[in-house]
């Protein structure tokens, strides 16, 4: 029985990915736990393992082709099994042909599974007799083909308007709402005047920058931020004169010891989980028709790559020092610049910090990272002077801190209660190792 390998689903975010480059080529065995191709997501390049033994006969795309979840990718063919068809080189593009087959000599087939949770993964689009594409799920092709149901009369509710199984469903029991309109015929327009040609040529070309997989996902989650939460902000100005003494103690005697030196930034790390279990609300989410309260604090970190951005977890941050946390967040950035983090590694954050201090930033405030109810946002450390308890102007230090807030979860005196206490841990640094 041929296998069918698919793109697969591997994160709730992901719509297509990149087949970055092939490992086997047509005609090779293949055991399962070979790597057959890597595979750039919206985050990270992952390696496709094979979970069968057979013979690659088919590959339907090219390296560098993207690649919609639920397409085809290729054929196995189980050893010592008469493949039903030579396999055939790279497609031009991106797509794999349509299956032209009746249903009765159509062959099952067993789709492979890259990483959990891949339930409902549409298959490639079939052509319809007015040349679109059909875009359905294998479980709804099945059921629509014993309900005896056409999927050119069913409207998808899927991504990107795919049919799902509910959709075949609800039109076999009410066919009406769920069928897709007839078209109405446009009335006749006069033909529009002939443009006339641009005065203007310019001398430089605008450039068209196709968007990656990251950019789309990242357009369309902080679209829905914006949209759906109900954002305000707070902001505080942080003494960073006992901050920045510390740390230069710390890191002397870290030096002298052999050890990795902290940077600022792993203090308002730890500083935002320890505020974060001060003040519980503050590390929740809204559920629909209930708050959420985690029990534990899972500290994402804004991290910029070459796409985008990144925010990678530190997990159960609270039961971690700040050196632990400081080496934690190393490599985890690391590996977000060369897009090798695991999708747990990127995915169930609590709470964001989001720094833009070593760009110069003075201040700014961040869009929340759903479903998250609160970031932080991070400025760099500003030299001006300041007044002193005895009303003396002198030299000092300042960080400006800003906190976006969930207003569905957090009240103004809660994010308040909250700022106050990040900025009482940084202004006293040595609580921090306590």
């Amino acid at each position: 029985m041929p296998i069918v390998i698919e793109m697969p689903k591997l994160s709730d975010t992901m719509t297509e990915g990149t087949l970055v480059k092939w490992l086997k080529k047509v005609g090779d065995t293949v055991t399962a736990g070979d790597i057959l191709a890597e595979v750039e997501t919206d985050k990270a390049t992952m390696e496709m393992e094979a979970f069968d033994d057979g013979v690659l006969t088919e590959i339907c795309v090219q390296d560098g082709s993207k690649v919609e979840v639920g397409q085809k990718l290729a054929i196995l063919t189980a050893k010592g099994e008469k493949p039903t068809a030579a396999g055939t080189p790279p497609a031009a593009d991106n797509k794999t042909q349509p299956a032209a087959a009746p249903a009765a000599a159509a062959t099952e087939a067993k789709t492979i599974a890259m990483a959990p949770a891949q339930q409902n993964s549409e298959s490639p689009p079939a052509e319809q007799s007015t040349g679109e594409r059909i875009k359905a799920s294998p479980l709804a092709r099945k059921i629509a083909a014993e309900m005896r149901i056409n999927l050119d009369e069913v409207q998808g509710s899927g991504p990107g308007g795919r049919i799902v199984r509910d959709d075949v469903v609800a039109a076999s029991q009410s066919p009406a709402p769920t069928r897709k309109p007839a078209p109405q015929p446009e009335p006749a327009a006069p033909a529009p005047p002939v443009p006339k040609a641009p005065a203007f040529v310019p001398a430089l070309q605008d450039k068209k920058i196709p968007l990656s997989g990251m950019r789309k996902t990242i357009a369309a989650r902080l679209l829905e931020s914006k949209t759906t939460i109900p954002h305000f902000y707070l902001q505080a100005e942080v003494d960073a004169d006992p901050l920045v003494t510390f740390r230069q103690t710390l890191n002397t005697a870290a030096e002298t010891a052999g050890l990795s030196k902290l940077t600022v930034n792993d203090f308002i790390l730890k500083a935002t989980v320890v505020a974060a279990t001060r003040v519980p609300l503050a590390n929740a989410a809204f559920g629909g028709d209930s708050i959420i309260q985690f029990a534990d604090v899972q500290l994402a970190c804004a991290v910029a790559v070459e796409e985008g951005l990144v925010t990678p977890v530190i997990r159960q941050a609270q039961k971690k020092s700040i050196s632990q946390i400081s080496a934690e967040v190393k490599d985890l950035a690391s590996r977000a610049r060369s897009k090798k983090l695991k999708p747990e590694e990127y995915q169930g954050g609590t709470i964001t910090v989001s720094n833009l201090g070593s760009y110069g930033v003075e201040q700014f405030y961040a869009i929340i990272n759903p479903p998250q109810s609160v970031i932080v946002s991070v400025g760099t450390i500003v030299k001006k002077p300041v007044i002193n308890a005895a009303g003396q102007i002198v030299p000092g230090q300042r960080i400006i801190l800003g906190i976006s807030c969930d207003h569905r979860v957090v009240d103004g005196a809660v994010g308040a209660q909250f700022l106050a206490e990040l900025k009482r841990f940084l202004e006293n640094p040595t609580l921090l190792l306590l």
